[in-house]
């Protein structure tokens, strides 16, 4: 259903730091880099394009960025331990806190994290296999 998500920042390079130490621990890397933008996506197979799913960027409208309230982006994690490091890179990464690595009420295997990045946005990582 989406294509891509787009998350706004003031300082490119602080949230360098912090995506890519969070997307490594997810399995995705930093495909474009530069003043304006950052990309993430899944390493390339021989004879692929890079498929970037997320982006960081300056706002085009040059106003400052700010956070949504009631917005968060959720990436999937294919462990419990995945999540645990997502959280845990996050944080070292110059991350907040929002919610602790652990099962949810939203049925039995729903685990997650939730964090912000520096810039203010949410984001969670969620596993739904049962470890």
């Amino acid at each position: 259903m989406l294509h891509y998500v787009t998350l706004g920042s003031n300082n490119i390079a602080r949230s360098k730091i912090f995506y890519d130490a969070a997307m490594q621990t997810l399995g995705f890397v930093c495909t474009v880099d530069n003043a304006e933008e950052l990309a993430y996506g899944p390493p390339l197979a021989a004879g692929e394009d890079w498929i970037n799913r997320f982006w960081i960027v300056k706002p085009y409208l040059a106003l400052p960025a700010t956070w949504g309230n009631g917005t968060m982006i959720t990436l999937t994690a294919q462990s419990r331990t995945a999540v645990a490091a997502f959280h845990a890179a996050a944080l070292s990464a110059g991350g907040f806190d929002e919610g602790a690595p652990g099962l949810r009420p939203w049925h039995e295997h729903f685990y997650a994290c939730y964090v912000r990045d520096p810039d203010g946005n949410k984001l969670s990582a969620v596993c739904e296999r049962a470890e």
